[in-house]
């Protein structure tokens, strides 16, 4: 097989699930190649993959307003395309993210604790790669090279699956990244891009167990659940981020009005948005609140009480409060104190990120101990729900389960371990 060629061929007349099989037996033939290389071999080929998306810049930017152009003409929502945009701003800050995944320590190889046991045996426990991974997503297509970035530094090949919102975009970024991986020594076929848009080769890679080690889905609700639904691979997600934030009563007014309004509306289309703000009915500047929302042109929709702090807040239906509108679009509810807040939350998020607002340290801790959620922050937007913002480089996902990784995921997030274990002629009685 010409595995310079797998990622790029044609399937017009090749069977999908065959070719998805072909590009993940190449994939982990490249994984073992990776693993050979080191820290720094790593460090160096994703520096030359972010140098190689400066110098296509030109032709990623082109690809993407052939997107822009698509979705417009599909009538996507300015969220939507706020999602699929980039311009030479975004791109260099996806340059930027490829390049702080090379800088970041190396996770493969690290110990996690060791140990001696009474008849001698030492045993370390150690980081190594989980193998191939599968990476599906929609629409944004700085994923490509967050992913691509992400999965090559902790050893990992990958199979990327965009979305068609995004196709000619994700095409030309990873093209660019793999020229220079290429270019640097690194294997071709340790990140490829699946080239074909037919809805068979997601069904293909969640079937693929034992080439295919883990999916990532990134995406809409229905997306993840069909992964989550028909996946014989082991899946690594979150549905989707109804993201609260309470307002105590003993919150900061001027925090939680600028909080509020950066929660949700810097960008409206970002998993980490506020879909859902709740509001202590003893908090004293909640009309003032409601208004600067309103004013940066966020919709609100509430209950009865909430709507009664003004009338241009519309009345909330059942399923609002179960809604990732990822628009300028907000559900309110007036709550009686903590207990009534961490009772919503408990039976309305989707433990991605929920926030408190306020001065009460007792409450602070009372929240962060009992808000089951990936996330949890005090006094903070929860648009800071990001890996790069917590230090960790681009992120793959931010998994709201509760087993292997939970928040954001990066680079420790996608390896696994084993046990190195090491004697000195030992046999068991």
């Amino acid at each position: 097989m010409n595995t310079q060629t797998a990622s790029t061929r044609s399937l017009d007349d090749a069977d999908t699930a065959q070719v998805v099989r072909s590009m993940a037996q190449a994939g982990r033939l490249a994984q073992r190649q990776l693993a050979r290389l080191s820290a720094d071999e790593k460090a160096r080929s994703l520096t030359q993959a972010a140098a190689s998306l400066r110098v296509q810049r030109d032709q990623i930017l082109a690809a993407n307003a052939q997107d822009i152009e698509a979705g417009q003409a599909a009538g996507l929502s300015g969220a939507l395309l706020d999602r699929l945009k980039l311009d030479p701003s975004r791109l260099d800050e996806v340059a930027a993210a490829v390049e702080a995944v090379a800088a970041l320590p190396d996770p493969v190889g690290q110990r996690i604790d060791r140990t001696q046991r009474p008849n001698g045996l030492i045993l370390d426990r150690v980081r190594v790669p989980i193998g191939l991974l599968g990476v599906i997503y929609e629409s944004r297509p700085n994923v490509t090279a967050d992913a691509a970035a992400l999965c090559f530094r902790s050893g990992n090949a990958v199979l990327l699956r965009g979305g068609s919102e995004a196709v000619h975009s994700n095409r030309a970024i990873h093209s660019a990244m793999q020229a220079g991986l290429v270019q640097a020594g690194a294997p071709a076929d340790a990140v490829q891009l699946i080239p074909t848009q037919d809805r068979a080769a997601v069904g293909a890679m969640l079937a693929a167990a034992g080439l295919i080690d883990m999916i990532v889905p990134r995406g809409g609700k229905s997306l993840v659940a069909r992964v989550q639904a028909d996946a014989r691979v082991p899946v690594l997600a979150h549905l989707d981020g109804i993201c609260h934030t309470f307002i105590h009563a003993a919150a900061d007014p001027v925090m939680a009005r600028a909080i509020a309004v950066n929660a949700k509306m810097r960008r409206t289309g970002i998993c980490g948005a506020m879909e859902t703000l709740l509001i202590d009915a003893n908090f004293p500047a909640a009309t003032a609140l409601v208004q600067d929302l309103l004013a940066s042109g966020c919709a609100l929709r509430g209950d009865a009480r909430a709507q009664a702090l003004d009338r241009l807040i519309t009345p909330a239906l059942p399923q609002d409060w179960d809604t990732e509108y990822l628009d300028a679009v907000l559900s309110v509810a007036i709550v009686d104190g903590l207990g009534d807040a961490m009772e919503h939350i408990a039976q309305h998020s989707s433990h991605h990120t929920d926030t408190i607002v306020t001065e009460d340290s007792g409450a602070q801790d009372e929240f962060l101990a009992g808000v089951d959620s990936a996330i949890v922050m005090v006094n903070a937007s929860s648009q800071f729900a990001d890996g790069g913002e917590f230090g960790l480089g681009a992120e793959i996902g931010i998994a709201t389960g509760r087993l292997h990784a939970r928040g954001p995921v990066a680079l420790e997030g996608l390896t696994t371990y084993k046990w190195l274990v090491r004697g000195n002629g030992q046999v068991r009685p």
